[in-house]
C-alpha cells in the first residue's frame, strides 16, 4: 500500500514535469518541485472530494470533474508558489492532459 502510494505520486510528479515542459502557461521546478505539486493536488483534491461528494471527482470523467481538477491545480500554485506556477488556461490544459492519461492508465496500475 505505501509502495503503491509512493509510485503514483512519482508518477504524477513525472506527468507535471511533461506538461510543465510541453504546455503554455505551467511551470513546473524540477522533480523535488513536481513531487510536493502533486502531493498538494493529491491533498486538495481528497479535500475538494470529501467536501462536494463524489460527482466533482475528476475519475467521473464529467465537466463538473474536469473543472474541479482545474481549479485544484490552479489553486494549489498558491500554496507551493516557489514550485508550481500556472495560468487559467495551464490549469485548463493540466486538467485535460491529467485526465486522459488517467483515462489510458488506470489508477490501480500507477
Amino acid at each position: 500500500m505505501v509502495l503503491g502510494t509512493i509510485v503514483r505520486f512519482i508518477v504524477s510528479a513525472l506527468v507535471l514535469l511533461l506538461i510543465g515542459y510541453l504546455l503554455p502557461g505551467i511551470t513546473v521546478s524540477g522533480f523535488v518541485g513536481a513531487l510536493i505539486a502533486a502531493v498538494v493536488i493529491a491533498v486538495l483534491g481528497y479535500i475538494v472530494e470529501s467536501i462536494l461528494g463524489e460527482r466533482v471527482s475528476p475519475r467521473s470523467r464529467g465537466i463538473v470533474g474536469f473543472i474541479t481538477a482545474a481549479v485544484v491545480i490552479y489553486v494549489a500554485q498558491f500554496i507551493v508558489p516557489s514550485y508550481l506556477s500556472v495560468s487559467l488556461l495551464g490549469s485548463l490544459l493540466a486538467a485535460f492532459v491529467i485526465g486522459l492519461v488517467d483515462a489510458f492508465i488506470p489508477t490501480e496500475l500507477r
